[in-house]
């Protein structure tokens, strides 16, 4: 990967630049729970990260053989999401170090999530990274298409006003990463766990966010 040609560095917010999987995780058991559904912790975390969470919340419902009407079902869910966030959010260890980084190097920053970008302002001035983003967040809902679809990508290096092989971007779900290679541009799948998945020639792995450094 040729480093001099990196001009901007695309996040995905969840899980990459805030500790927020376990979390939204949780919020998908309790509400379940309340419905009588016995959905499993476990299941959540290997199933149900990067993907579009209407989709989500639909096929768990499935699966769980409930009929809760959608316009009822995600705003519950993303409220108790919102009250777990406000008492237990933390940013991805290293996250606000890289990104302040990326900065002192003259990298532009920006985040493209799948997320609104309501709950990514919630998610990022909870964790003090809000003013690094500042008019640089960039929504699935702004343009009605989610990863793995690339459009969001592609969206947002333009937003930037950056072609899309100037720009690395980085997430750390498999969704976002298949996203990445769909919109051909250079994608670091951030991995703490170690479970890489997908090789690809534009693809490369990182354990700890502090390790994107060694890319500039």
């Amino acid at each position: 990967m040729n480093k001099d040609n990196i001009k901007c560095v695309i996040f995905d917010c969840d899980g990459t630049l805030v500790d927020s999987e376990s979390l939204s995780c949780q919020a998908l058991v309790d509400v379940f729970s309340s419905y009588g559904a016995d959905i499993s912790f476990d299941e959540c975390m290997a199933n149900f990260q990067g993907g579009k969470m209407f989709d989500i919340l639909k096929e768990t419902s499935n699966r769980a053989g409930l009929t809760i009407p959608m316009g009822i079902l995600e705003p519950k869910y993303r409220q108790h999401v919102r009250q777990l966030f406000d008492k237990k959010l933390k940013p991805v260890l290293g996250a606000l170090e890289v990104v302040e980084y990326l900065t002192q190097q003259e990298i532009a920053v920006c985040v493209a999530s799948n997320g609104p970008t309501s709950k990514m302002e919630h998610s990022l001035a909870l964790t003090g990274m809000l003013p690094l983003f500042k008019n640089k967040i960039f929504s699935a809902f702004d343009i009605n298409c989610w990863k793995p679809e690339p459009d969001i990508l592609m969206y947002a290096a333009m937003q930037m006003g950056f072609l899309i092989e100037e720009c690395l971007f980085v997430d750390d779900t498999e969704n976002g990463v298949w996203a990445g290679i769909n919109a051909n541009i250079k994608t670091i799948h951030y991995c703490p766990n170690h479970n890489y998945k997908i090789e690809h020639p534009l693809v490369e792995h990182i354990a700890h966010l502090s390790d994107l450094k060694q890319y500039f």
